[in-house]
């Protein structure tokens, strides 16, 4: 059984999906003229421009503000694959694989800006008026609908297969209990309830609920860890020079066995690179464009600078603060690996705070994943009920009250049971609908450039006008028909 999922990870991330990502990625760099980097300077005015000003009340139709969406969105991508994660990448591959998780954050931009806007564009309102979006509502309409492909809801089967794994098969529990039970000397099945009640605390009052939490946690956890990375790597800024000649190096040579660390080919080096960034900023994966279509924006592609943002922040910033204090301290090629290597790397910078930081930080990054993916899967099952209101209240209520035990029952499986590293089973569960997902966006590319021209001629002065052109997607189908459809 070992062989067979070490062997079924090992093709799920192999050459197809390899060459999938890198080339959609390139596809749409090209085709939006390399937007992400040409407008960088825009994304940043229209995101992070905004965050400490005073949002107004929009009177755009949505369940969040733009600043809940990404704080909400954020807060289930940046937790611990960006601090564990990040460092099992580094174990398993070497400093080289910081440099694939770079290439891949780059064409993520973008990939992320393409499936944030489809799912802004394509979304559904509820029995209420409140829209919801994502992979699997624009496969209905941009597949289903527009094309006339009868197989969409197979390609959706296997994208929600992917997704709902992610709720049997996770990885957060254990990461941040096994953390949690080392620093404060407890027993990790412990720990593993503690997580459980304080889920169920964060879930209990709904995505609404949840948006105004993140908002106000994320940005101080992120901040506060960002600071204190940087401290660890100016105080040994002696090792900055070859912190990254290893990671250049390594990314195409593969990397030799240095202490306990037992080198890794190159094929090994880029899949564990692009497995870890794809997890950690989730570009391509389309579980955060379901809490964008959610938000009130005047424009799909607006919302979609946010998810260009999102992967900035996740990969660029928070994943290389992680990659720079586990080399420059040496610690990458200690034998260590998960949580544990972090853990490690800021207890030598910063001593006993640096340890008990990093617990605490790693306990609230854990919550705000495990939260921020209830959201996720929120919007799959109301999808999957529509407008079956009585059936929906049952399956969201039901849902609720099992949600965080998957996790806890993990845990105890790897305890006593697992012999298989918990980072396979996340690669697998990752990999199967971003597949899924980056195909689809290719199939509906047309779309989205038709958005962004529209968007820069409305917005950017770039290019005229074409009032046929619609914004969204029930402007294009009439409400007549929208009533009928659904």
């Amino acid at each position: 059984m070992t062989q067979f999922i070490n062997a079924l990870n090992d093709f799920i991330w192999g050459p197809p999906l390899i060459i999938l990502m890198l080339g959609t990625g390139l596809y749409f760099t090209i085709g939006s003229k390399f937007f992400q980097i040409r407008y960088f300077s825009y994304i940043m005015k229209q995101t992070l421009g905004k965050i400490f000003k005073k949002q107004d009340e929009s009177d755009e139709e949505g369940v969040l503000s733009p600043f809940e969406a990404i704080s909400t969105a954020i807060g289930g991508s940046v937790g611990f694959g960006n601090i564990a994660g990040v460092a099992t990448a580094i174990a398993m591959g070497g400093p080289g694989a910081t440099l694939w998780m770079w290439i891949t954050a780059f064409l993520g931009m973008i990939l992320k800006q393409v499936e944030v806007t489809l799912a802004v564009y394509y979304r559904k309102k509820d029995e209420n008026g409140d829209p919801y979006g994502g992979p699997t509502y624009y496969m209905e309409r941009g597949l289903g609908e527009e094309r006339n492909f009868k197989f969409w809801k197979v390609l959706a089967s296997i994208f929600g297969f992917g997704i709902f794994s992610t709720f049997f098969i996770t990885a957060s529990n254990f990461t941040v209990s096994e953390v949690v039970a080392s620093t404060f000397n407890i027993n990790q099945v412990l720990a593993s309830l503690m997580i459980v009640v304080c889920t169920y605390l964060m879930i209990w009052k709904g995505m609404k609920y949840l948006g105004k939490i993140f908002t106000k946690l994320v940005p101080i956890m992120s901040i506060s860890y960002l600071v204190l990375g940087l401290v660890i790597i100016a105080i040994n800024y002696k090792n900055i020079p070859q912190c990254f000649y290893l990671i250049f190096s390594g990314a195409f040579n593969g990397s030799a066995a240095v202490g306990g660390f037992a080198g890794a080919t190159l094929s090994k080096v880029i899949s564990t690179g692009m497995a870890r960034s794809v997890y950690s900023n989730e570009a391509g994966w389309g579980t955060s464009p379901m809490v964008h279509a959610s938000s009130k924006t005047r424009h799909p592609v607006e919302q979609g600078l946010w998810g260009s943002f999102e992967v900035f922040i996740d990969t660029f910033v928070v994943c290389t603060i992680t990659s720079l204090v586990v080399i420059i301290t040496g610690e990458w090629s200690s034998g260590a690996e998960s949580a544990t290597l972090t853990l490690n790397a800021f207890s030598i910078g910063l001593g006993t705070f640096g340890k008990y930081f990093l617990t605490v930080t790693m306990l609230v990054f854990g919550l705000t994943t495990s939260s921020g993916w209830y959201v996720y899967y929120e919007v799959v099952l109301r999808h999957l009920c529509n407008r079956n209101t009585k059936l929906k209240n049952i399956v969201l209520k039901i849902f609720k009250y099992f949600y965080p035990l998957p996790g806890f029952l993990m845990t105890i499986y790897i305890l006593y049971v697992g012999e298989i590293s918990i980072w396979t089973f996340v690669d697998i569960t990752s990999g199967i609908p971003t597949f899924v997902n980056v195909a689809v966006l290719l199939v509906l590319s047309k779309q989205y450039f038709t958005l962004l021209k529209d968007y820069k001629a409305r917005y950017l002065g770039v290019g005229k006008i074409d009032n046929s052109t619609k914004i969204f997607y029930e402007d294009s189908i009439g409400e007549e028909y929208e009533d009928n459809i659904l």
